[in-house]
């Protein structure tokens, strides 16, 4: 059971002055779900090498328990600080991918045409589809094997237009996630801000925000493992 999970390179919040990234909690937690059932697990970015963790992601008020652990975890660290290019990921290598959000996707991974790619060859192999938060983004390009939008006509979810209204950060964005969703067709639906919200269309795999990663993580295992 090998797993590709893929990270954001992208660290400039817009215009702002301020940094940006992926989102902690939305990389540890799924990474400790596939461990823990003893997945392989290779980790990519667009420009390989040590992805930009949100800072805001790292606070106190941030941390939860997956977090904890990967701050303890030297191998975990060592892994992230080393990730391979995703121009040199090969599709067929991999049984999943899983996309942790953050903002940075909407910038970089979004428009990655290696990414874009990979999502279409993995989907079109019917191989797990995942992405939470921010990174459902990274779905806006991708097509299916009739060619039409990969989420046209299909349940999924993402960041909340009310939830990058309450971070403040919906005037920042290039794009609202909910919006593009719904824009290429998508069925899109949410819960309350901040809870646990995942959908699943066959192989394709949507979490609404951070409290959403362990879950989506563990239906990715769930159509693995079949169970």
């Amino acid at each position: 059971m090998k797993i590709l999970m893929v990270l954001t390179s992208h660290d400039q919040l817009g215009d702002t002055g301020k940094k940006t990234g992926f989102w902690l909690e939305e990389f540890a937690a799924p990474y400790y779900v596939f461990k823990d059932k003893g997945a392989g697990i290779t980790l990519a970015s667009p420009k390989g090498g040590q992805p930009p963790i949100d800072p805001k992601s790292d606070e106190p008020d941030s941390q939860t328990e997956a977090a904890r652990r990967f701050k303890e975890d030297r191998e975990a660290q060592a892994a992230l600080a080393d990730t391979i290019e995703l121009s040199t990921v090969v599709a067929e290598d991999y049984d999943a991918v899983f996309y942790p959000g953050g903002h940075g996707p909407l910038w970089d991974l979004a428009e990655d045409i290696h990414s874009i790619k990979l999502i279409e060859a993995m989907y079109a192999a019917g191989k797990p589809v995942a992405a939470v938060c921010h990174a459902p983004g990274v779905l806006r390009h991708a097509r299916a094997p009739d060619g039409s939008p990969l989420v046209k006509g299909k349940p999924v979810t993402g960041f909340s237009n009310s939830e990058e209204a309450a971070v403040q950060l919906a005037d920042i964005v290039p794009f609202l996630v909910e919006d593009e969703l719904i824009r290429k067709g998508g069925n899109y639906s949410k819960a309350d801000n901040w809870q646990p919200y995942v959908i699943t269309d066959g192989n394709l795999i949507t979490g609404q925000n951070p409290a959403s990663s362990a879950p989506a993580a563990v239906e990715v295992l769930r159509k693995l493992l079949k169970t």
